[in-house]
């Protein structure tokens, strides 16, 4: 499917004083790997993985994803790479509360112009929540939620996933079961997860885990799969 490399990466704000964010790091992700980056709270590591998934623009360096310079594709060769080659997981699960259930996950397939045939009842009884089609977000448990943006940003069969602090609203009985099923999805169809997390009851199931302290990568560590 690809890789991404990064190299040089650095983010801040303003410029006298910089406020400096993420300060040349390096690296490089290899295809289908489960990679965690782990840090305290303020430490860059959802800045990296913004910067990872093209979501925000680096001060300086380069992320080249499948061989591609982020910065320099046009805003929409950009949009375009992200909605058809990657898929978001976020925190507040950013479910869109006018829609339901079904029609959240049938929006990503809308956009990228893809059959929909049985995908969405394929992919919520993959995530546990066969026949809640109908729903509404607000009915749903935040556990619930949450295997719905797993199932809506795997649905259009994306190459890239990044979560970011995906377990961080949940309770610890529901944080795991969305860490397998994060897991289990990518490794079953060879999908690159990339997961920002302070827990560290995740680092034992990463291939590679990266450490980022006060903005710096202070330590790569490939893990056995």
């Amino acid at each position: 499917m690809g890789e991404i490399v990064f190299e040089s990466l650095s983010r801040w704000y303003g410029e006298q004083p910089r406020r400096m964010v993420l300060n040349g790091v390096s690296g490089k992700i290899i295809d289908g790997q489960f990679v965690v980056v782990i840090g305290r709270s303020g430490s860059g590591k959802s800045t990296l993985l913004n910067l990872l998934g093209g979501l925000d623009t680096p001060s300086q360096g380069v992320v080249k994803v499948d061989g591609q310079d982020l910065a320099a594709m046009s805003d929409s060769a950009l949009t375009l790479l992200r909605r058809q080659r990657m898929g978001f997981v976020f925190q507040a699960y950013n479910l869109i509360p006018t829609l339901s259930v079904a029609d959240n996950l049938r929006l990503p397939l809308q956009l990228n112009g893809l059959a929909e045939g049985n995908k969405i009842s394929e992919w919520l009884g993959r995530v546990n929540l066969a026949g809640r089609e109908r729903d509404w977000p607000d009915q749903l448990s935040g556990g619930e939620q949450q295997r719905v943006a797993i199932a809506r940003a795997l649905i259009h069969d994306p190459a890239y996933i990044f979560a970011d602090e995906p377990t961080g609203n949940l309770d610890l009985a529901n944080a795991e079961q969305i860490v397998a099923l994060l897991d289990s999805l990518c490794r079953a169809a060879g999908r690159t997860l990339v997961m920002v997390t302070h827990a560290p009851e995740v680092v034992g199931l990463a291939d590679q885990l990266l450490t980022i302290r006060d903005g710096q990568l202070v330590d790569a560590e490939a893990h056995a799969s």
